[in-house]
């Protein structure tokens, strides 16, 4: 495998890129070229794993020499697998009550529960203990499981210093330190704690980063806690997933509701995700659908732990087909059987967006995902189309009018708000009528590959 050097010529607002040409991993066809024991390659052959993602086939290898590792990856790429085995095979066998030999930080709840789930997968018949800590859960049950041992601890940065702070884990045989979604971790304020962890484990230890994006941050991390780091990157030349159809509607706030049951008799998903942008729109909407259907759940930030972890195991189990929820599984849960995305609220970031649709398409399958945006967000729409270096498709439901117009409009919110608004609501309706050629022409703010809002009409 090829090596970087960390580039020393980023500014803050810079994004790190690996040279391709430098990094770029060798493909491997089958599990058993990557040095893998026998009873690896039994337990991945029960469990369906048949062949490496590019990812596995490029870190495994790097990582069974021991060598620290930055990588480059998005999720629903098989990374928790790329550092999960190679932990695993170096394992150990230390006895009952020994410290942890690895610990895998994570900036989410969720993604705590995930990456303990896919290391206890992928134990087989190995007696790995491996254990979950993070806040909103209590934590004595915790520090029982760790007292009876643990070969592997998974959790977010602030519950693993609170542990630290009681001896409840001690880091000083620790042999592996994994930073997963290195970057989401520092977005969401975990870079002191983070620091504070890293200071305390052994200067003799293995060092594995994977982050979707190689940001200032992230690479100044690296070169402050990481030795002589393997650098590959296994991101896409856009910031999305090419198998997966996008489509937005334009359509009228209060026809969003409508539009979603339309679209969801139309497409009759197998399983979907639907994403608003407060908690409250997602109480609303997850209220309304379960009148009309069976099989939908909310999940948000205000709900208790133990309700989140319960709506996940049941998503997971596909009891629960629809899910409405926040962007706090915008980032690192991975469903693979997600077919549709639904974006009823567009994200406030692009960034958001790229990781919304990311939910579906997982590992290499096939997706689709809708963003209903409304008129006064076209420019927004224009951004995300920049960022992913695509085109949204336009579509329509037939039969349906999810956007009204003008007239029509002007008259709907003349009946909402009163005749307060009828002089505005006329104008527009006016200035919609005017034929184009006669309309003063509106410059492109975003330059000729966006879309700005006179030419979508929107």
């Amino acid at each position: 495998m090829a090596t970087a050097q960390l580039e020393d010529t980023l500014t803050d607002n810079d994004t790190f890129e690996l040279d391709p040409s430098a990094t770029e991993p060798t493909v491997t066809a089958r599990f058993d070229e990557l040095g893998l024991s026998e009873s690896m390659l039994a337990t991945l052959d029960s469990i369906g794993y048949e062949t490496p993602s590019p990812v596995q086939a490029g870190v495994i290898p790097v990582a069974l020499s021991g060598r620290d590792v930055l990588g480059q990856a998005r999720t629903g790429t098989g990374k928790t697998a790329s550092f999960a085995i190679p932990i695993l095979e170096t394992m150990e066998d230390r006895g009952k009550g020994a410290p942890p030999q690895a610990i895998v930080l994570v900036p989410t709840r969720e993604l705590a529960v995930q990456v303990t789930g896919e290391f206890q997968r992928l134990c087989g018949e190995r007696k790995v203990r491996c254990v979950a800590v993070y806040g909103g859960k209590p934590i004595k049950a915790q520090i029982s499981k760790l007292e009876r041992g643990a070969d592997v601890v998974i959790g977010t940065p602030g519950r693993v210093l609170d542990h630290i702070g009681r001896r409840t884990i001690d880091l000083k045989s620790l042999r592996v330190v994994v930073l997963d979604e290195a970057d989401r971790m520092l977005d969401i304020g975990f870079r002191p704690d983070i620091e504070k962890i890293l200071r305390q484990c052994p200067d003799r230890r293995q060092t594995l980063l994977l982050s979707a994006t190689v940001a200032p941050p992230v690479k100044r991390l690296a070169e402050r806690y990481m030795h002589e780091p393997t650098m590959l990157d296994f991101s896409p030349k856009s910031k999305s997933v090419d198998m997966i159809e996008q489509h937005f509607f334009t359509v009228d706030g209060d026809r969003k509701f409508d539009l979603l049951n339309r679209l969801l008799e139309r497409e009759n998903p197998s399983q979907t995700i639907v994403f608003c942008r407060t908690k409250r729109g997602c109480d609303k909407i997850h209220e309304r659908l379960s009148k009309k259907r069976k099989g939908v759940g909310c999940i948000h930030g205000d709900l208790p732990q133990g309700a989140r972890d319960s709506v996940m195991k049941a998503f997971r189990a596909e009891e629960i087909t629809l899910l409405v929820a926040t962007d706090v599984v915008g980032r690192g849960i991975d469903v693979t059987s997600i077919s549709h995305i639904i974006n009823y609220d567009i994200p406030q970031s692009s960034d958001d967006y790229v990781h919304r649709v990311g939910r579906t398409g997982r590992m290499g399958r096939e997706g689709v995902a809708y963003t209903f945006v409304t008129r006064e967000e076209g420019e927004e729409l224009t951004r995300i189309e920049m960022l992913i270096n695509k085109v949204l498709i336009e579509d329509k439901i037939e039969g349906f009018e999810a956007a009204r117009p003008a007239e029509k409009r002007a008259a709907a919110a003349v009946k909402f708000f009163g005749a307060g608004v009828q002089s505005e609501a006329n104008e527009e309706a006016e200035a919609a009528e005017t034929p184009a050629e006669t309309a003063a022409p509106k410059p492109a703010p975003f330059g000729r590959r966006g879309r700005t809002k006179h030419r979508r009409g929107l």
